[in-house]
Formats: C-alpha cells, structure tokens, sequence
C-alpha cells in the first residue's frame, strides 16, 4: 500500500467542523466549500465513505447547507474536542478497515491539525487537501499545512485527489467529475 496513492475501496473521507459560524470567518470559504462538495461527488461516485464532524454545534452551528444538501446518507459525529479522533470516530473508522483517510475541513491549524496528527499516531495515511481546508488567516492556514506535513501527512490538493482515485480517462464517473471540474 503505497503511502501517496489513492484507491476508493481503501480510504475515507473526513470532513471536518463545515460549521454555521465557523465558515463566514474562513479565507477563501467559498473555494474550500466548492472543493469540499466536489470530493463529496467523488466519494458517492465511487462508494467512499463519508463522516462529518461538528464542533460543539450548540454554540458553533450546525453543518452549513452549501455541504450538507450533498450529505444524504453519511455518519455524523458531534464532538467537544479539537480533535475529531473522539471514540465515535475511532469506532466507525475501525468498523470502515480502511486506513487511508481524505481530509477536508476547518481549521486547518486546530481541528484539521489535532486530528491528523491523531490519526497519524493511531497508524493512519492521511492525505490533506489544501484547496479543501481553510483558516481565518493565511499565516495560521500556512502554519498548519507545514505541521501536518512534518507529521508524515501528505500535502495534496482536490485534483489531484479526483484523478488519484479515477486512475483511468474515459469512464462514466470520469466525465461526470471532469464535467464539475470545469
């Protein structure tokens, strides 16, 4: 198993704090939203599981409409930790057997950070998508890339991620991705 490739049957997607008043605050919210929901798309294409985590949504909100009209059918998990790597998560995960996670979320330097470094420990690939995870400010979102990325995580980016997955031109999910790709 390869550390930098991507197979559907292998990971899961993690999407992480998409919050009500959490992403008004995000720089370059709306591209972090829009690659978000184009992951979402791929995994339903390509049957890869989905999990949502909310911070303290009785104070941070509940998950914003622009990701969560696309969610039908994911695992939810509320948490009070920085963290998403809470029991709930660890449960579901090893329940999946699959030990290559997608990550996409807010903030990059809290919770997106506390949870790959933990998923990381607990023996997971992680791979954060960059253009797929936001802070408020541009230094903290910089911050977090370069310590997840000294953790062992890999760096990638949303397209990369799609084409990763897809391995071959030509099929029907193929031009449907290409298709909200342009």
């Amino acid at each position: 198993m390869s550390k930098f490739e991507l197979k559907p049957e292998e990971s899961v997607l993690v999407l992480i704090d998409f919050q009500e008043r959490l992403i008004p605050a995000v720089a370059q919210r709306d591209k972090v939203i829009k690659n978000a929901n184009l992951l979402i798309q791929l995994a339903d294409k390509l049957n890869v599981p989905v999990i949502i985590t909310e911070q303290y949504p009785q104070g941070l909100g509940r998950t914003v409409p622009e990701i969560n009209e696309n969610l039908a059918g994911c695992k939810l998990v509320e948490k009070v930790k920085f963290s998403a790597m809470v029991p709930e998560l660890q449960e579901v995960l090893g329940a999946l057997g699959r030990k290559k996670i997608v990550i996409a979320g807010t903030e990059t330097h809290i919770c997106v950070f506390q949870t790959v470094r933990d998923l990381v420990e607990a023996g997971f690939t992680v791979h954060v998508v960059q253009d797929a995870v936001g802070s408020r400010f541009e230094e903290n979102y910089q911050s977090g890339l370069e310590l997840m990325r000294d953790l062992g995580a890999v760096i990638t980016n949303t397209e990369t991620v799609i084409f990763d997955m897809l391995k071959v031109a030509g099929t029907p999910v193929f031009r449907e991705m290409s298709k909200l790709l342009k």
